[in-house]
């Protein structure tokens, strides 16, 4: 079950299916998907995701899955990828809480996610060795790019997890948090997130993926900084922000 709740400018999106780990089948992925397009539609200005009970999400649900017939590509291909591109792409600053299980399909809601604090408790990794399966929804591509290729592949052959303070220690994540403490910490990111120039935010946010996806030399980011900034200066945010400086108070920040 996918639980969806808005209020003052901010999504809450819940996994709820406890007793599996928030394991994700074909009907959780739909219900995920329309959940975010819910709340894009909804004009929101910052969206927390997170999972109930002991687990973030613990990947794919194979309770009722048969290896001879199983269609992978129409669950990941079809699925996954789509749902994992409307999430990278979502119009507003995104957080996760990542605590107990974060695995296969779990980390890769985690890696569409633009900020992820993480629990203590968190368990983050590739299992699948036990499996005879791989990797998926993007792990080859964090790993490699924040371990490196010895440390990637000694998770992978191994099948360790890594805590939630190893993860962030090692680059994965952004900040490791007390489990008590994550839901709060994240919450009042988001919600402060939506208090504020979400124009500007949406233009970093572009501009860090265009940066990582076409690797962007130094002076062609630059370039496409200053052009951003450019264009920002038509908005009534950085109108408000300047003009509060000025004023030596608060900006008062309306998303536009």
């Amino acid at each position: 079950m996918i639980d969806l709740t808005i209020a003052d400018d901010v999504a809450t999106i819940v996994l709820n299916a406890p007793a599996k780990l928030n394991a994700l089948d074909e009907q959780a992925l739909h219900g995920l998907d329309a959940a975010y397009a819910e709340a894009e539609a909804a004009g929101v200005r910052a969206l927390v995701l997170r999972g109930e009970g002991r687990a973030f999400c613990a990947g794919r649900d194979i309770s009722g899955v048969d290896p001879r017939d199983d269609d992978v590509m129409g669950y990941l291909g079809g699925l996954v990828t789509p749902l994992l591109q409307r999430m990278s792409h979502f119009p507003a600053p995104t957080f996760a809480v990542a605590h107990g299980a974060c695995l296969g399909v779990g980390l890769g809601l985690l890696i569409a996610t633009d900020v992820v604090y993480v629990a203590e408790s968190a368990k983050i990794g590739s299992p699948f060795a036990a499996l005879g399966a791989t990797l998926d929804s993007g792990g080859h591509a964090l790993f490699l790019e924040r371990l490196g290729a010895h440390k990637t592949l000694d998770l992978i052959y191994t099948g360790r997890l890594m805590s939630g303070a190893e993860a962030v220690a090692s680059g994965l994540f952004s900040r490791v948090f007390p489990d008590d403490d994550v839901v709060s910490a994240t919450t009042d990111a988001a919600a402060t997130a939506a208090r504020g120039a979400t124009a500007a935010f949406l233009a970093s946010k572009e501009l860090v993926a265009r940066i990582r996806d076409e690797r962007l030399a130094l002076w062609d980011s630059v370039d496409i900084e200053n052009a951003a900034q450019a264009a920002l200066c038509d908005t009534d945010d950085y109108r408000e922000g300047f003009a509060a400086f000025q004023e030596k108070r608060k900006p008062e920040f309306r998303g536009r």
